[in-house]
């Protein structure tokens, strides 16, 4: 008997993995469609006279930047472009090609999954973003992969005042079978996630994902809360939180760079989930926070289902923003 006996229709592992790849990534261009098709239909409509010029080349750069791939990635994009084609006659699909490319570049440093230390038992992650970015989805999407992936998982309902995101992610941990660890509307939340992680050790677990609020017109008292949180989770385990996970809705763009800057400020954002990128023609934001920040970006999330939040790549990525297919 072989591994193909194991697998569905017969296949490898390898096999498998290259077909969930190759799914996912048909999905991410879909999911990047709105923001994908702005910018091609754009070079296609800035290139009708082929050659590469100075106004060319300034209408392309304008054009990234309604894209919000942000002034400064959107000039070394088009820099780049024409210190190797001015002058040139290009098609549009050259051009995307040499705009995938740098984007890539950009987006490999940055292109970092989430990775569990089992050394940290529980490893836990803290989630934090603004209400309606989709933290609470984005939990259970997490912990659906992770339970997936054979770990123990459970979660910590710390968005304390709103009674419907506690029951959004009772229903996500019914869904990934893992324990929810809440209280009554109103309860301290610092207190919560003190419990939680006493319980999720008793139990051995190997994650322990912490749900926080949001309120972010309320800055002072947001930054006190989670501050408050992450002193009452080193309590427990002075290296926690192993992770701090910031969620952001790709439908804001350009508003995301204030939302990295303020929940940086007050907590150490290890790295970023960028939710709705299906819903927005602003995907290319996930390229200017990436020039600006550097923070790992370790989710994208293109849908609803459990399955459509993963791991960044840049490839992928990249030349789905372009319009492009992934193959090559």
């Amino acid at each position: 008997m072989s591994l193909r006996d194991f697998l569905p229709g017969g296949k490898t592992s390898e096999e498998v993995q290259q077909q969930y790849q190759t799914e996912w990534s048909l999905k991410l261009n879909e999911g990047l469609a709105k923001s994908s098709s702005k910018i091609v239909s754009g070079i296609s409509d800035i290139l009708t006279k082929k050659k590469l010029d100075e106004a060319t080349l300034a209408e392309l750069e304008d054009l990234l930047i309604t894209a919000d791939l942000g002034t400064a990635t959107a000039s070394k994009l088009v820099q780049s472009l024409a210190t190797a084609r001015v002058g040139r006659d290009v098609t549009p699909e050259e051009v995307r090609e040499s705009f995938a490319a740098d984007i890539r570049r950009i987006l490999e440093p940055v292109a970092r999954p989430l990775v569990i230390d089992p050394d940290h038992k529980p490893f836990v992650v803290l989630v934090v973003g603004v209400n309606g970015a989709g933290k609470t989805t984005t939990i259970g999407k997490i912990a659906h992969q992770l339970k997936g992936a054979g770990k123990t998982v459970s979660l910590a309902a710390g968005d304390t005042f709103r009674a419907a995101a506690v029951e959004q992610l009772k229903v996500w941990g019914a869904r990934a079978e893992a324990p929810v660890f809440a209280k009554d509307t109103g309860a301290d939340a610092a207190s919560l996630a003190f419990e939680a992680l006493l319980e999720a050790r008793k139990r051995g677990d190997d994650v322990l994902l912490i749900d926080t609020a949001g309120r972010l017109q309320n800055k002072d008292a947001l930054m006190a809360e989670l501050q408050k949180i992450v002193r009452a989770i080193k309590k427990v385990e002075p290296s926690a939180p192993h992770a701090t996970l910031l969620v952001l809705d790709a439908t804001v763009g350009q508003n995301a760079h204030s939302q990295v800057e303020v929940f940086r400020s007050m907590t150490g954002v290890t790295g970023l989930v960028l939710t709705k990128l299906d819903g927005t023609a602003k995907g290319g934001v996930v390229v200017a926070l990436a020039e600006k920040f550097a923070l790992p970006v370790n989710y994208v999330g293109v849908g609803e289902g459990a399955n459509d939040l993963r791991p960044f790549t840049s490839h992928a990525f990249a030349r789905g923003l372009m319009g492009l297919s992934s193959n090559p």
